[in-house]
């Protein structure tokens, strides 16, 4: 699979131990302007070469040390055509990581303050080799969906220029509603539909920054609020739903935005059913039951995806609209 620090393998890496090396990072607003106008032309370039799915352009910005990872960039950037489709290219932020005094590959945490230090922003990475990077966000601004773009630069010395180490690309918006929308009303549901309010918030991060790895005192401020929801489900999976002589297992809901809307993917504990039809019926039921139990899901979300889980193995079943649940 190659490193595992670029954008679309790191997950959950906050809670990483990592190495104590002395590795820096420089805001945007500190960057010399050589290098603010060489990231900023290096990265409006990229980003514009993913708007305008230029797969030629990207390939051969790629660095070479990461051309076997080349498929998996490439379908991240086909899958993002309606995201940043109508859009243009803003720089959002740019964050230069010094990692050259890494003797070897490492897990390295980077604290990029601004020149008062009242505000740090930290990239966790998983893996590095020494080097010279860089964080470049952009938007897609004015497409429909408010596209934005992660990128990771590096230096490579062979060819004295930035090359591109990786890509993640995500929505900004779900029905033209941003973040901050979400977040405002995840807050006005977070003591009465402590649900809602859970998967409102989760939304809202989703929205905010298309990379999994920054951590900012926005987020944590957002963190924070979510861990105060009252009657939330953060301690509730297994869930059990009781459904006439039946009792349905909930393994786990999550966002999922893999049809650009905010749906709920539903794990649950099927009866081992194979039929195509009768795995849909009891899918239907599944959510029809969790519905019930949850009623203001329907009303704050598109719809639901059900995931039959059967001896480890989970098996993708149905989306439906919440509108075609009964």
């Amino acid at each position: 699979m190659g490193h595992c620090w670029k954008l679309w393998a790191i997950a959950g890496l906050l809670s990483l131990p990592v190495a104590a090396n002395a590795v820096t990072c420089t805001t945007q607003a500190e960057l010399s302007a050589q290098d603010r106008n060489a990231l900023a032309a290096a990265g409006g370039r990229l980003a514009g070469a993913v708007l305008e799915q230029d797969e030629p352009a990207l390939q051969a910005a790629l660095l070479p040390a990461e051309a076997g990872e080349w498929d998996r960039i490439r379908v991240a950037v086909e899958l993002a055509a309606p995201l940043t489709k109508g859009g243009q290219v803003q720089i959002r932020n740019v964050y230069l990581l010094d990692a050259t005094s890494q003797k070897a590959e490492a897990d390295t945490e980077f604290f990029c303050s601004n020149a008062s230090a009242s505000l740090t922003v930290t990239i966790t990475m998983r893996l590095l080799p020494p080097g010279r990077y860089a964080v470049v966000l952009a938007d897609a601004a004015g497409a429909p969906l408010a596209g934005q773009i992660g990128l990771i630069l590096a230096w490579d010395t062979g060819s004295a220029q930035w090359r591109l180490a990786g890509v993640s690309i995500r929505q900004g918006s779900f029905d033209g509603h941003d973040c901050v929308w979400y977040w405002a009303r995840a807050r006005t549901l977070a003591n009465t539909d402590g649900w809602s309010a859970w998967y409102l918030f989760d939304a809202a991060r989703y929205l905010q920054v298309p990379v999994d790895f920054i951590s900012s005192p926005n987020l944590e401020k957002l963190t924070t609020e979510q861990n105060q929801v009252v009657g939330g489900p953060r301690a509730s999976f297994p869930f059990s739903i009781p459904d006439g002589q039946r009792t349905w297992k909930i393994d786990s809901v999550q966002l999922d935005a893999s049809l650009h809307e905010p749906d709920l993917a539903v794990v649950y504990e099927s009866t081992g059913v194979t039929d195509p039809a009768a795995l849909r019926t009891e899918a239907i039921a599944v959510m029809t039951a969790l519905l019930k139990v949850q009623p203001g899901l329907r009303a704050n979300f598109h719809g639901l995806w059900a995931y039959a889980a059967k001896e480890g193995k989970q098996t993708p079943v149905m989306e439906l609209p919440m509108g075609q649940i009964p």
